[in-house]
């Protein structure tokens, strides 16, 4: 199964820098949570790249921007979002929407709702 990671970010330096100071000086209003639950302020948590590595679905990270310029999907969709490949790979099915995602406790909340095999 393919799982598609959407943060609610946009790529490029000047982003990564302006959401690095975001998180560090602002961390309570960062808009996204799903990359508050993976990543710290300058890297991947420890935790996460694990659960990463062990993983035995392919798993893709895009920025909002990287998303929709790849997928040009039909639907709007909010962000963060966690997203599957159906079967066959014709479409994205939400697994994780953004109100989801933005209730979630902690990195090991989010890797538990996650499909394990």
């Amino acid at each position: 199964m393919k799982i598609v990671f959407v943060y609610n970010a946009d790529s490029g330096k000047i982003n990564t820098l302006l959401d690095i100071g975001h998180k560090i000086l602002r961390p309570d209003s960062y808009s996204c949570n799903l990359c508050s639950l993976t990543h710290g302020a300058f890297s991947e948590k420890e935790e996460w790249r694990k659960y990463r590595e062990a993983s035995q679905h392919e798993l893709e990270f895009l920025h909002k921007d990287e998303f929709v310029e790849k997928y040009r999907e039909d639907k709007e969709y909010t962000y963060p979002v966690i997203l599957k490949m159906s079967e066959g790979g014709k479409s994205l099915e939400v697994l994780l929407a953004t109100e989801e995602i933005n209730a979630l406790a902690g990195l090991e909340e989010l890797v538990s709702r996650l499909p394990k095999k």
